[in-house]
């Protein structure tokens, strides 16, 4: 009876070290080249519930794009998204958007930069 007992003993233990470990982040990262000359890279970290990602774009004519978003998984998920990008013949654009998906609907709203001083403020609503 006494061995019994320190067995449990032994795993509940164990159990209990193995829950007060943290779990590590997890991350990913790859680059591939696009058909029309191009590259893309992309980084993505999980941790816990929070995605993070970058990904870079560089165009065979010198062009760049680079977005980095951040999300939320839940009950209603929730990312913010930011990004820029210079064409080959230096105009630049950039904006950010923020996106909350729920079980019924979709909602987003976003800011974006054109050259030249052009701002657009886009709102969406799906159900």
């Amino acid at each position: 009876m006494t061995m019994i007992n320190g067995w449990k003993i032994s795993f509940a233990t164990l159990g209990l070290v193995a829950m007060l470990v943290p779990v590590q982040a997890m991350s990913a990262e790859w680059t591939r080249n696009t058909p029309g000359g191009g590259e893309v890279t992309r980084n993505v970290t999980r941790d816990g519930n929070i995605y993070s990602g970058q990904t870079t774009r560089v165009g065979p004519n010198g062009g760049t794009y680079t977005s980095n978003s951040t999300c939320r998984d839940g009950i209603v998920d929730r990312c913010r998204r930011s990004y820029t990008a210079t064409g080959p013949d230096g105009r630049t654009y950039s904006g950010n958007t923020a996106t909350a998906r729920g079980p019924y609907r979709v909602r987003s709203v976003g800011v974006h930069n054109g050259p030249g001083g052009t701002v657009g403020i886009i709102r969406r609503h799906w159900r």
